[in-house]
């Protein structure tokens, strides 16, 4: 028969949730960035405190919900890179803390062109007023 002998309590702060989840979000194919509300930049400011940019997360004692405000390439299926987007996420998260994660929510805030080709789009534009 096994005893069990606990030695105290193991608490993840939703910081170190919110920094695997933003970097397993920017691993992902597609995701071109996090972006950062206007109350998250304000709330950075007057607490002092180091917000994730883009991940809002709410942390259990064995559970964790993930919010995240993403910006993809453009071109990519939003679909499907929200989708592997949400698995990695997930994953990460769970295999790294041992949390459950309950929910992993994503709202596309933004599409992101790559800077050569917005260049040559700019570039090659004729001129319009002389």
């Amino acid at each position: 028969m096994s005893e069990e002998v606990q030695t105290g309590l193991i608490r993840i702060s939703d910081d170190v949730v919110a920094t695997i989840a933003g970097l397993a979000a920017l691993e992902t194919p597609g995701i071109a960035a996090m972006s950062g509300g206007i109350s998250e930049g304000l709330a950075k400011r007057l607490s002092g405190k180091n917000v994730q940019r883009g991940v809002t997360v709410e942390v259990g004692q064995v559970e964790a919900a993930i919010d995240l405000r993403v910006i993809v390439n453009y071109g990519s299926k939003i679909q499907e890179v929200c989708r592997d987007l949400q698995e990695n996420v997930r994953d990460a998260v769970e295999n790294m803390t041992g949390l459950t994660v309950v929910e992993v929510n994503v709202k596309v805030e933004g599409v992101a062109f790559r800077e050569e080709e917005a260049a040559t789009v700019i570039t090659e534009e004729p001129n319009r007023v002389k």
